[in-house]
């Protein structure tokens, strides 16, 4: 996944040794990267997007959830979550492809757009076909698939107070070390690490979008990689950052992109529909403007 990982176990059972679960951990990871990566070539999701238009291919029940809950958040945000985006990105440089020197051309966007869509794609069960030539990244859901697996893992081997993080994503239940309620620090939006707003969380995924790292210059305007696949070109809006706690950890790292994606006001409404809890951070002249949706506010 490209990224560090921290877990913090509590109350551990007795029979159980660090350096067993250790390796298990890193088994359970490794097969959500044969799975889900786009690194691997041999990938069950590489294997997918090598395939021609409209064969069917079988794949694993984990692949098969992940992508339900991908085109679930598709369509509740109207398409700004979307897991073919990965040509636009490319095109506009924020991905394996160096920065572009131009900004790119209406005619290169309009042609990406008549292409990538998640509604090419036709799942029924475990059975996966796309109607065009699009190519599937779950970039902005695997991680958060891989935090469940792990406390799924942990669960399993009778651990009932943990903290799992990968990149960022997280996911915690029972108590911490001191026997309180795991608190967690939203991050900021700014050039070092500092805490915008401690949360108590137990039991929860947690997850957290944001466009202030990853972004270049061309002409004074700036150009950040949330991608809206909805016109083909980055954000402009002024929301920062996007904290979403859910049941799982997939589903709030889903939720997350997609609200950033959508910005600020969008970002609330659909909150409230869905019942979301939802942290925004909105770029003021003086600094950042707090909104938080009413799900959200039992956290703070």
């Amino acid at each position: 996944m490209g990224t560090a990982y921290h877990i913090t176990v509590v109350d551990v059972p007795s029979a159980l040794r660090k350096a067993d679960l250790q390796s298990a951990i890193d088994a359970e990871l490794a097969a959500v990267n044969q799975e889900m990566s786009t690194y691997i070539p041999d990938s069950e999701l590489m294997r997918f997007n090598a395939a021609p238009v409209g064969e069917v291919v079988e794949i694993s029940q984990h692949l098969a959830d992940v992508i339900a809950r991908s085109l679930q958040i598709y369509q509740h945000s109207g398409g700004a979550f979307d897991v073919t985006v990965g040509p636009l990105v490319n095109l506009w440089g924020f991905g394996p492809l160096p920065e572009p020197e131009k900004i790119p051309a209406d005619e290169a966007i309009a042609e990406l757009l008549q292409v990538i869509g998640s509604d090419a794609l036709v799942l029924d069960g475990n059975r996966l076909s796309k109607t065009r030539s699009v190519q599937i990244d779950l970039s902005a859901i695997a991680k958060g698939h891989g935090v469940d697996r792990i406390a799924d893992l942990l669960e399993g081997k009778g651990i009932t107070n943990y903290l799992v993080e990968v990149g960022g994503e997280l996911r915690t239940a029972g108590v911490n070390p001191q026997g309180a309620i795991w608190r967690v620090g939203i991050e900021r939006p700014s050039a070092g690490q500092v805490v915008q707003k401690p949360i108590q969380v137990s039991g929860k995924g947690i997850a957290t979008s944001g466009d202030y790292r990853n972004y270049y210059e061309r002409d004074g305007k700036r150009y950040v990689h949330t991608m809206d696949p909805r016109t083909g070109r980055p954000v402009e809006h002024r929301l920062a950052s996007v904290t979403v706690i859910a049941d799982t950890c997939a589903e709030a790292d889903g939720y997350a992109t997609a609200l950033n994606v959508m910005g600020a006001d969008a970002a609330l409404k659909l909150a409230e529909e869905q019942q979301l809890a939802v942290f925004l951070l909105v770029k003021t002249d003086s600094g950042f403007e707090e909104r938080a949706s009413t799900a959200f506010k039992p956290y703070l």
